[in-house]
């Protein structure tokens, strides 16, 4: 966190808590929503200038009722979720970064809903990989050792305890991969997608 930040929070404690006007997309862009965009459920404009990028990703947490929020001097900023906490991007160098640049390191495992999305746990945190780099993830799922086909993975989403396990191959490690329901990921992992005042 910024040092001004930490400064502004100790001189003024209680300013009131934002909702509703922060959102992080499912390809890890941050967006703006402006009243309109809240009142007709429009994800809002995307934040373009690096400077604001860098300074929200710097200053980005969540409080014990796994909201998560932005500390914008004294105030925070509660952000709903599009999808998970961080996006996740493929990267040359370190195999996945967060949308906050931060490299995805000690990835322990790895998820996959039924509509194809994939998500990978590193301790804490848990991040949806972009869509835009699925086919760099789907080249590197195995199946007893083999490329996993779309037939043998459709079939493993389908009846995951009826067929053999993939794995997804990383920095010469085989992750193990799990299914997960759409539906559930906010509650297995523990944060609030939309959050509100009361904690929900």
């Amino acid at each position: 966190m910024d040092d001004i930040v930490r400064q502004a929070m100790a001189k003024w404690p209680n300013v009131p808590h934002c909702y509703g006007w922060l959102a992080l997309d499912a390809r890890g862009g941050w967006r703006m929503r402006d009243e309109r965009a809240q009142a007709l459920h429009l994800p809002g404009d995307r934040i373009n200038n690096a400077a604001l990028q860098g300074f929200i990703n710097r200053n980005y947490t969540h409080d014990d009722a796994g909201r998560w929020y932005f500390q914008n001097g004294p105030q925070r900023v509660y952000i709903n979720l599009e999808a998970t906490p961080y996006i996740a991007h493929t990267d040359p160098v370190h195999g996945f970064v967060l949308h906050t640049g931060e490299p995805l390191a000690e990835i322990e495992i790895a998820w996959m809903t039924e509509e194809g999305q994939l998500l990978l746990q590193a301790g804490e945190k848990i991040a949806l990989v972009d869509d835009r780099d699925m086919a760099q993830c789907i080249a590197r799922l195995r199946i007893d050792g083999k490329p996993a086909d779309d037939e043998r993975l459709l079939e493993w989403l389908d009846r995951p305890d009826d067929a053999a396990s993939p794995t997804l191959d990383h920095n010469d490690r085989k992750l193990p991969l799990q299914r997960i329901a759409h539906s559930s990921i906010a509650a297995h992992f523990g944060f609030r997608q939309t959050p509100h005042a009361d904690g929900d």
